[in-house]
């Protein structure tokens, strides 16, 4: 039987057959960007609520996890609008290589 990695797909009468990978991948980039995003749209709802029901407040929270942050200033909105979208590449550029690597290990 041969290597499954070594397969190609699609015919070769409209072009050239492209090898087909045995292992799913991440794209970095793209998880990075999607979860930079979803964070960042989190803290906006987050943000809103606040201000809408302060006795649910968790700007308390904020302050320990995301560093400069101070509740209703500017500043403190964009730093933690920042330090949400670095959380996001942070975990992509760290979970994203991971999984990549053992999924083609594992696929070995």
């Amino acid at each position: 039987m041969a290597d499954v990695s070594q397969r190609f797909s699609g015919d070769t009468e409209h072009g050239v057959a492209l090898p087909v990978r045995a292992y799913p991948q991440i794209p970095v980039l793209v998880l990075g960007m999607s979860l930079s995003s979803f964070l960042a749209i989190s803290y906006l709802i987050c943000v809103v609520f606040d201000l809408w029901f302060p006795e649910f407040a968790m700007r308390s929270a904020w302050e320990v996890l995301l560093p400069g942050f101070v509740w209703l200033t500017w500043k403190g909105f964009l730093i933690g609008l920042i330090d949400a979208l670095g959380y996001g590449w942070f975990i992509a550029l760290i979970f994203g290589p991971l999984f990549n690597y053992f999924s083609e290990r594992m696929a070995r």
